[in-house]
């Protein structure tokens, strides 16, 4: 990435890597168009002037900018103080200090780091929501998939949750878009076939016998008749003009992949997630994509059966494949968090939250995903940064004060935790060793 300190902070984030081509999905500035280049702040505090090149290159991914700029092909080494510059500049105060932290356990030279933190330790914190970026245009725009209406395949695999599948497939029977199907691949124990009778769509399901959820997404991909996949789950609530939103962004951005948004129930859409942005992250309760996807990259990766971030892996293998994926806040849904069922029923509460004292954590397929696209390093870094506070219950994953007390927690239950993250790091080598397990859509 252009500034190299996030590494502590987002060492598994996708942007952190290039792409198959050898391309980042950093604009060279030079290369902007003039009214997009001229919205951004160029900030004069910094060191070198590459520095400043980079962070307006950041600028324009953070506030929104999707069109195909230039970009960047490989990065220069930054002084240390441009680099804590802009950690000020987009995180938490705290993230800039812990880095300080960090860099002097490594032996980093003390008086430069030290000198570089206390320097920018009174710079503002950006917010690129309030400068996003619009796009005016698209209230108006009427696109050839409107047009066309081409069948679009609706997936939701569900596992013991009959209760809150009715209210997504009644959800389902408003939609303003018309011509969709929907395959659910039903793994509930026991199987209720009545359960499908009185609804007025284009449903299809299968009755799938052992609970595997990514088995249960790639049959429902294979069975999907639409050369449009929209990706949903069973704890959902989507609006009625939710597929035409998926479809206007796929349209509108000549986008591959529509990600959409989540938030919770009795909330909004998060407020870093209100704009139409290049995606960071995929989800496989809200997101559209075009078939050929699956046949370009291959469908989902068993190695992550019964456990999480299965989606994040796919996600990141189509970044690297050089997939364009937009954020999208007008095809959001809210979670409603179903307290059984799904993957919680097979273990966990989140990729760091076993629910027994003694399992792996976090899950082993996190350290898989980590270790495979990323290395040794940046996973030891994410679990550094990581497995502290997931000491903390999941329903205060969000509460500050909550986080730091799981910090002080974990060095109380130290060796317990120390060896959870062993067990975990065998396993995810384990899974290394025999490879991934991903089917070519047939």
């Amino acid at each position: 990435m252009p500034f190299t300190f996030l590494k502590y902070i987002q060492p598994t984030h996708y942007f952190r890597l290039s792409r198959k081509d050898g391309s980042w999905i950093f604009p060279v500035p030079e290369s902007l168009p003039k009214e997009i280049l001229e919205a951004l702040e160029k900030d004069t505090g910094f060191k070198s002037m590459k520095a400043m090149e980079y962070d307006l290159s950041w600028q324009a991914i953070k506030r929104g900018y999707i069109e195909n700029a230039e970009t960047y092909q490989q990065f220069e080494k930054l002084p240390v103080s441009d680099e804590y510059r802009f950690l000020r500049k987009n995180f938490h105060p705290i993230w800039s200090f812990y880095v300080l932290l960090i860099r002097l356990l490594s032996f980093k030279n003390p008086v430069r780091e030290i000198r570089g933190w206390w320097k920018h330790r009174k710079v503002k914190r950006r917010d690129y929501a309030r400068n996003s970026f619009q796009y005016p245009d698209w209230n108006t725009f009427q696109g050839k998939l409107m047009k066309e209406q081409p069948l679009v395949s609706v997936i939701i695999p569900t596992l013991n949750r009959y209760h809150y599948l009715k209210d997504i497939l009644a959800d389902l029977e408003q939609q303003t878009y018309p011509n969709f199907e929907v395959v659910v691949v039903d793994q509930s124990q026991p199987f209720q076939s009545e359960f499908y009778k009185d609804y007025s769509l284009n449903l299809q399901f299968v009755h799938q016998e052992t609970p595997a959820l990514w088995l249960a997404r790639n049959t429902a991909v294979q069975k999907a008749k639409g050369e449009i996949v929209l990706l949903s789950e069973d704890d959902v609530r989507v609006d009625p003009n939710w597929i035409e939103n998926h479809l206007k962004c796929l349209d509108y951005f000549n986008a591959d992949i529509s990600a959409g948004v989540f938030y919770p129930e009795g909330s909004q859409v998060p407020k870093d997630r209100s704009y139409y942005a290049v995606a960071s992250q995929f989800a496989t309760g809200n997101a559209a994509l075009y078939k050929r996807v699956f046949r370009e990259i291959g469908l989902f990766d068993r190695q992550f059966e019964r456990q999480r971030m299965g989606d994040g892996e796919f996600g990141l293998r189509a970044y690297l494949g050089g997939m364009k994926s937009v954020s999208t806040p007008y095809a959001s849904c809210i979670d409603v968090k179903a307290p059984t069922g799904g993957l919680r029923q097979m273990g966990s509460w989140d990729a760091f939250r076993p629910k027994k004292w003694l399992a792996p954590r976090p899950i082993p397929s996190v350290l898989y995903l980590y270790r495979r696209y990323y290395g040794n390093t940046a996973a030891r870094r994410a679990l550094l940064k990581s497995v502290p506070p997931s000491v903390i219950p999941y329903q205060f994953k969000k509460n500050k004060p909550m986080l730091i007390l799981g910090i002080c927690i974990s060095l109380v239950f130290l060796p317990i935790i120390l060896w959870q993250v062993f067990r975990s790091w065998k396993l995810a080598s384990q899974k290394i060793k025999q490879g991934p397990l991903i089917s070519e859509l047939e």
